[in-house]
């Protein structure tokens, strides 16, 4: 029987949870989690490299939100250098 890879492998290794006794403890989550990912098809660095995209494109959004915004963003800043200057 070939084991099905994608969100119901998943759920069938997770489901080895509650074969999990008290006693195994870790080393029983860790063979799970790692069937878990063989059954998904995951790769080691597909969460490093999502990871990365994430950071870059919130990078790219932060750049554009400060150009746009950026006579708002002075404005701001003085109205606040302003009110420390003056206490």
């Amino acid at each position: 029987m070939t084991e099905t890879k994608g969100l119901w492998g998943i759920a069938r290794a997770l489901s080895k949870k509650a074969q999990c006794s008290i006693a195994a403890g870790k080393a029983c989550w860790a063979s799970t989690l790692s069937g878990a990912r063989a059954r998904a098809g995951v790769a080691r660095g597909q969460g490093t490299t999502e990871y990365a995209i994430l950071v870059g494109v919130l990078v790219v959004i932060a750049i554009l939100a400060i150009t746009v915004f950026r006579p708002k963003i002075q404005e701001l800043w003085d109205a606040i250098a302003n009110g420390i200057n003056n206490l």
